[in-house]
C-alpha cells in the first residue's frame, strides 16, 4: 500500500513554504511526529517556524479549522500556546500539491520536570487558564471522547490487523470484554465535557523556568477536564502522588475550581489510552515511519506484553483507589 506521505519530499516542503512568500534559509528539520509530518525551519529574517503537514484523509477541513480557531481564541485570551500563523486573508489552513499544511510560531524550551513543585504549580496554572477559556464554548466538528465506543473501535482495529495469534486473540478478547464491564460505570454525561487539548504528555509542553506553553493541538476534542491533567501525575507512591496533585490543584484553582469529582476517571482514561495506542499503531502500520519507530509491534512478544499490561490496568480499575 502506498503510504500517505510518500511524495512529501524536502523540495516539496520548501516549495510549500515559499508559496506563502516565506523564504526558508535551509531545508526544514524533521521533528518527532508520526501521525502528521512536522518540521522546523528558519526564514531569511531569522525567525523560527514549525510547519505541519496533516495526514491526508484523517480530518475534514472543518475539523482542522476548528483546531486553528481554538488556538487563536486561546492565544487572544493570553493562554500560552503555539500560535497558528494566518496569511493576509486570515487563512490558517493552506494547500499544496494535494497536502494540507499549517505554519506555527516556534515555541522554544524544554519539557517540565514533574519532581519540581514550581513546575507542577505552573502546569496546574496553565491547565486552569486553558480550561477557563475552553469551557465557554464547544466543538462542533472535533471528536468526543466516549470510553466504550473508543474501546470497541480499537478492539476491532487490533483484531482486523491479524497481528495476534489464536492464543493471543483469545486473551485479548477476554481482557477487553472484562475491561468494558469495568468501564461501564464510568460513563459521563455530555455536560461534563469541555474542549480539551486531549494529549497533554510532557512532549507537548515546552518552556523555561516556570513558564510553559502548550503545543500540538492535533488531538483536541470534547472530554472531561481531567483528560488534560492525569498524564501530569507520574508518581507511583501515594504520598508522592498526593504531593503532585496538591501542586497542580493549587495552580489550577488560580483560574477556576478543580474538577475533584473527576479524579475517579483517571484510571479509566489510562485504560482507554493503552487500548487506543495499540490500535493506532496497527492502523498506521503501512506508513514506513511507524515501522521504523515501532518495530516491536511486529513481534509476538509485544502483544503478550500488551495483554499483560491490560490485565494489570484492569486490576487498577477494580481495586480501591488510594487517591480517591
Amino acid at each position: 500500500m502506498t503510504h500517505a506521505f510518500r511524495s512529501l519530499s524536502p523540495g516539496l516542503v520548501m516549495s510549500a513554504v515559499e508559496s506563502l512568500d516565506i523564504w526558508p534559509t535551509s531545508e526544514p528539520f524533521a521533528l518527532n511526529s508520526y501521525e502528521n509530518r512536522v518540521m522546523m525551519f528558519r526564514d531569511d529574517q531569522g525567525e523560527q517556524w514549525i510547519i505541519k503537514f496533516y495526514r491526508p484523509e484523517r480530518w475534514q477541513d472543518a475539523t482542522i479549522q476548528e483546531e486553528h480557531d481554538f488556538l487563536s481564541e486561546l492565544s487572544q485570551a493570553g493562554v500560552p500556546v503555539a500560535a497558528v500563523w494566518r496569511d493576509a486573508s486570515g487563512r490558517s489552513q493552506h494547500h499544496y500539491e494535494g497536502f494540507r499544511f499549517t505554519l506555527f510560531h516556534h515555541c522554544p524550551g524544554q519539557a517540565p520536570e514533574l519532581d519540581n513543585d514550581a513546575h507542577l504549580f505552573a502546569l496546574g496554572e496553565l491547565m486552569g487558564q486553558l480550561h477557563d477559556v475552553s469551557s465557554k464554548a464547544t466543538f462542533a466538528h472535533r471528536p468526543r471522547l466516549v470510553l466504550v465506543d473508543g474501546v470497541l473501535n480499537s478492539q476491532q482495529r487490533v483484531l482486523d490487523s491479524q497481528r495476534l495469534d489464536r492464543h493471543q486473540r483469545r486473551g485479548y478478547e477476554s481482557v477487553i470484554t472484562r475491561m468494558l464491564e469495568a468501564l461501564a460505570p464510568h460513563q459521563w454525561e455530555d455536560d461534563v465535557m469541555i474542549r480539551c487539548h486531549g494529549d497533554c504528555h510532557l512532549g507537548n509542553i515546552l518552556g523555561r523556568d516556570e513558564h510553559f506553553s502548550l503545543v500540538d493541538f492535533d488531538d483536541c476534542l470534547m472530554a472531561p477536564a481531567i483528560q488534560d491533567i492525569w498524564m501530569l501525575l507520574s508518581a507511583n507512591e501515594p504520598e508522592e502522588w498526593r504531593r503532585q496533585m496538591s501542586e497542580i490543584v493549587e495552580g489550577y484553582e488560580e483560574s477556576r475550581p478543580f474538577p475533584h469529582q473527576q479524579v475517579a476517571l483517571i484510571e479509566p482514561l489510562r485504560a482507554y489510552r493503552l487500548i487506543r495506542h495499540s490500535a493506532w499503531l496497527v492502523s498506521r502500520w503501512e506508513d514506513p515511519a511507524f515501522q521504523r519507530a515501532f518495530p516491536w509491534v511486529a513481534d509476538k512478544g509485544y502483544w503478550d506484553q500488551h495483554i499483560r499490561q491490560l490485565e494489570q490496568q484492569l486490576m487498577m480499575l477494580k481495586s480501591p483507589r488510594w487517591f480517591a
